[in-house]
Parts: C-alpha cells; sequence; structure tokens
C-alpha cells in the first residue's frame, strides 16, 4: 500500500494533525489506531475542564474527541482502526498488522502521534509484597469510567500527576474513601486547578516530601507505609506511618511511546524523553514529524490539538513543496528551566517556545537571550506541573546564535 501521508494513532493529536494536513492540501492519507474507536485517552476522561483554551467551554473528555472525530469524517478521513503499528523505518515504511494480516504502507511522510503510557510500580522498587489492588491511576479511571468497577473502598494515591489528582476526586464521588496522596517532591506535578477542585473541595489531604516505602498485605492490600523524605528523596527514619487501605494507585509520571522512534533511528531528547524537532516538529529524519504527547507530556489537550495542527500543516507543506533549504538556532535550557521545545528554531520565522521550570515560586520573571537581544516576560506564579510558552519573532533572530529562557525571580 503506498500513501502519501501516514499517521500513527489516532487520539486528539492525530486527528487534529490529520484535519490540518486535509485542510493544508492533502488528500492521500490514513490514520492508524490500534483500539477499536480513535479517541485516545480522552474516550475515559469524563470530567470537564478540556476546551477551556481552545474553544472557550468547558467540554469532557469524550465531547472534545468526538469533535475532531466529526471534523475528520465530514472530510472523509481514513481511520484505520485495531491495527497496530509494529515497525517504522528511516525510509518510512509503516508495518502493520490487524485481522487482515500484516502488511506494509510505504508513505511520502509520517506523523508521529502515538502519545504516552504511564510509569508503573515495577519502576519505583517500592518494598513489600505484590497483593491484588495496585493500579496506575489511569487503569483505575479506565475501571471506573468505561466500565463501571469500581476498584476498591478505602485508597491510598501515590502522586500528585493530573490524573491522580482527578482520580481522587472520581473515587470519592463513587463512595470510595481516599485517604490521602503523597507526593515525593516539594510542590504537585499536577495543576493548580486540580489541586483545589479534586483535593481541597474534598477534604483530602496532600503530603508533600512524603512516599510510600511499604506495601503489606497477601492476597490483597492491606496497609501502606508512608514515611517523609530529605533533600535527596531518601526516607526518614522515625517518620514512618501505616495507613489502612485496600487500594493503592500510582500516579507517579508518564512516558511517551517512542518505541517505533527508536526503530526508525530518530534522535531522542533524554529530558523531554521525545524526538528533537524544530519549529514545524520535524525531527532529523526529512519527512517524519511528530506532536502531541510521544513528542514531551502536555498539561491541557488544547496545546496538543494546538501543537498537532502545526505538525499537519508541516507535513502538507513538505508534501506539497518539497523539503526547502534552512538556517537552525538551537535553543537553551537556562536558570530554573527544565526542557525548551522545539530544541531547534528555523531562523527567518516567529517561533513559540514551549518550556517547563524545575521550581515552583510567585513573581516570576522570564529571560529571553537571542544574541544582544533580551527580553522578559512577568509571570504571577510558575510551577512545574504547568507548561510555559513565550513567542520569539523572527527579527529578534538577526544576530543571534541560540535562544536562551530562564526564570528567575522578580526582583
Amino acid at each position: 500500500m503506498k500513501k502519501q501521508l501516514v499517521i500513527i494513532g489516532g487520539g486528539p493529536a492525530g486527528l487534529a494533525a490529520a484535519v490540518a494536513a486535509y485542510d493544508a492540501g492533502v488528500r492521500d492519507m490514513v490514520v492508524v489506531e490500534r483500539e477499536e474507536r480513535a479517541g485516545g485517552i480522552l474516550k475515559q476522561c469524563i470530567h470537564n475542564g478540556f476546551g477551556l483554551t481552545r474553544f472557550h467551554e468547558s467540554m469532557t473528555g469524550p465531547e472534545y474527541a468526538q469533535r475532531f472525530l466529526n471534523e475528520a469524517n465530514a472530510r472523509g478521513i481514513e481511520i484505520m482502526t485495531n491495527t497496530f503499528v509494529t515497525d517504522l523505518t528511516g525510509d518510512k515504511q509503516v508495518t502493520c498488522m490487524n485481522e487482515s494480516g500484516v502488511f506494509t504502507i510505504k508513505a511520502q511522510a509520517v506523523i508521529l502521534a502515538m502519545g504516552c503510557r504511564e510509569r508503573s510500580k515495577g519502576a519505583l522498587n517500592i518494598a513489600g509484597t505484590r497483593p491484588a489492588g495496585l493500579y496506575s491511576a489511569g487503569t483505575a479511571q479506565k475501571y471506573v469510567n468505561i466500565y463501571g468497577h469500581l476498584p476498591g473502598k478505602r485508597v491510598v494515591i501515590l502522586g500528585s500527576g493530573d490524573i491522580g489528582l482527578i482520580m481522587a476526586r472520581r473515587m470519592t464521588l463513587e463512595g470510595a474513601k481516599v485517604e490521602c496522596v503523597c507526593e515525593i517532591m516539594e510542590h504537585s506535578s499536577g495543576l493548580r486547578r486540580n489541586i483545589a477542585q479534586c483535593l481541597d473541595d474534598f477534604g483530602i489531604p496532600l503530603y508533600l516530601e512524603h512516599t510510600i516505602v511499604e506495601i503489606r498485605g497477601k492476597e490483597r492490600v492491606e496497609s501502606v507505609v508512608i514515611a517523609q523524605v530529605d533533600k535527596a528523596k531518601k526516607p526518614v527514619a522515625g517518620t514512618e506511618r501505616e495507613i489502612a487501605c485496600d487500594t493503592v494507585l500510582f500516579s507517579v509520571g508518564l512516558i511517551p511511546e517512542n518505541e517505533l522512534t527508536k526503530r526508525a533511528g530518530l534522535s531522542l531528547d533524554p529530558r523531554t524523553k521525545g524526538c528533537v524537532v524544530d519549529g514545524n516538529r520535524e525531527t532529523d529524519i526529512s519527512g517524519i514529524f511528530a506532536c502531541g504527547n510521544v513528542l514531551h507530556v502536555h498539561d491541557l489537550v488544547d496545546f496538543v490539538s494546538e501543537e498537532a495542527e502545526v505538525a499537519g500543516r508541516a507535513a502538507a507543506e513538505y508534501l506539497i513543496r518539497g523539503e526547502g533549504e534552512r538556517a537552525y538556532l538551537p535553543t537553551v535550557s537556562g536558570e530554573n528551566v527544565t526542557y525548551v521545545l522545539p530544541q531547534r528554531a528555523e531562523q527567518g520565522k516567529d517561533v513559540k517556545l514551549y518550556f517547563r521550570v524545575r521550581s515552583a515560586f510567585r513573581g516570576a520573571v522570564v529571560r529571553v537571550e537571542t544574541g544582544s537581544a533580551v527580553k522578559t516576560y512577568k509571570r504571577i506564579a510558575v510551577a512545574p506541573g504547568e507548561m510555559e510558552n513565550v513567542t520569539v519573532k523572527a527579527a529578534d533572530l538577526a544576530d543571534a546564535h541560540d535562544i536562551k529562557i530562564s526564570v528567575v525571580r522578580e526582583a
């Protein structure tokens, strides 16, 4: 099979990229989705709060996904569901498998939109037994929202990522008792609005700089032991406390699904765990683009859609006009900045840069250094759990060798 454009992943990123590529002139394309329905993780996110930035209205996850699915269907975009991509090569051959068998699609351009997966308990090295009742927060969300099964009645949540915070509220609304949320860092990794709406509004305690040091129980979880941690994130002796529970949910980070990316030989950024890309979201292999959570983990699906549309339009331009000569500037993470994306910006074009800070504080100043030019932008507050962005104008890049972003306290 031959296609101009293959989009791997039919979640919010893949659908938005497909619609944008179609509107930019590409007709010969296919979206490959491994699940039986497109929509990605949004299908199980039945809470509201989606679309506030993009559509200026509060939508549930399925509503947000359906809006883009309707757009794709209205354009007649082919979506191949129940189809698993097993391999991707550097020359853009996509090997797929479904009930019909194994087949290969030869593409002229590929957009990676595979999303991310949850980090599991196995990556944490927690002492104790392995009884029933241990779930990742996303798995518990699927059980409750899709299948209607309540995983347990007394819950302890490790990690304060957004899924964990949302599941604290969801489990409470379903009649369970959430004993606490433990976070090993000195700040939450979730959105501030989720802390307020999911924990504060329900009186659920958040223990910062705490972690689970032992899980107890034989057939089923019976209790966990939590302890305070020091600056090196090691448990402090004498601070242990046992909490009775029958369920433990883990919300300890997301990992971009980059197995196919590695097979294709694409370069990965050790900080974002995703591809190294330019402002068009093009990787270091010409004609392969990446967007959404497979590129870097987003807080809001609104930003996923925005980024996917950039990749979709760029893929269309690549297919229609071909690859042109471009000059790039590297982006640099300065003081209190974990990463900047894209990792390289094209000279002569405006670029919107996304970045995350290392620590949370109020009264922040974002410094953008481009050669001799330095521009500053004030922020009321910054936090690692909330992605920031700033737009750099092409005129400011005239004498620049790189673009450096730092975040400092307001003097």
